[in-house]
């Protein structure tokens, strides 16, 4: 049968990726408290094509990642772009997994468990022996204006914000390391279940301890700062503002190396 995309391209074009991608794909993912957490990730595929090829095989990205047996952690991202690379001939690899994690946590005061959703990030290339892999956890946190509460009599501003953490490590960091960091640079955590006496407890946490997007971010970097196995960092804060018609954000990226 006659092999279309493996023809000569006259036209001298390399393609930087091609690929699929908005593929839904069950995978496992290494859960700290459970072993592994079964999800649903939205999958990007692809490699680069070299000029003088026509075209790639797209059934073989799912045959590649069928061979995986769901299992896509940060200790077998190498293995999965190795094999695409050798299976669609191919010098560069890349993959993306985007999907919900999900962490148990326990109300501060009345101690009730209800499970938060995380959205987590792998993106991986690699590019002939060279590996890269960068983690990323987007958590939601809280906020308390510190000038809100400096200038009013009674209460402040709070709302819900988005605290991104990225990162690319020398060794392993679990997913709800990563969403500690977030909850402790924030005003208080976000919960999924709480009494009143948690949401006394919560309200109470956040007006004790104001921070601006800026307050966050900056302490978001000093913990990455402090942790040996990160070598490289992007971070990033978004308060849904309460009281104004726009969000606030602040930003910071640093490579430790």
């Amino acid at each position: 049968m006659r092999d279309v995309q493996s023809e000569q391209d006259k036209r001298n074009i390399a393609i930087d990726k091609v690929g699929i991608n908005s593929l839904s794909w069950p995978i496992q993912v290494l859960d700290r408290s459970n072993g592994v957490q079964e999800t649903i990730a939205k999958v990007s595929l692809s490699v680069f094509l070299p000029r003088d090829y026509r075209g790639t095989h797209m059934s073989r990205f799912i045959e590649v990642l069928s061979e995986q047996e769901k299992q896509v952690t940060f200790h077998n991202m190498e293995n999965l772009l190795r094999m695409l690379q050798e299976r669609l001939d191919a010098d560069e690899a890349h993959v993306d997994f985007d999907f919900p994690y999900f962490i148990t946590k326990k109300a501060p005061v009345s101690g009730a468990l209800g499970r938060m959703r995380y959205d987590v990030r792998f993106i991986a290339e690699r590019k002939g022996c060279k590996f890269d892999l960068i983690t990323e956890l987007t958590a939601p946190v809280q906020t308390l204006c510190p000038c809100s509460k400096e200038i009013s009599v009674h209460g402040a501003h709070n709302q819900r914000a988005h605290i991104k953490i990225s990162t690319r490590m020398k060794t392993f960091v679990w997913i709800e390391e990563l969403a500690e960091i977030a909850d402790a640079c924030a005003s208080a955590p976000v919960y999924s279940i709480l009494k009143r006496e948690d949401e006394k407890a919560v309200t109470e946490k956040a007006y004790a301890n104001p921070r601006f997007v800026e307050d966050s971010v900056r302490e978001l970097a000093i913990a990455m700062e402090r942790d040996d196995r990160i070598m490289w960092y992007s971070l990033s804060v978004t308060s849904h503002e309460s009281i104004h018609n726009h969000d606030a954000f602040a930003s910071i990226e640093r490579s430790k190396i």
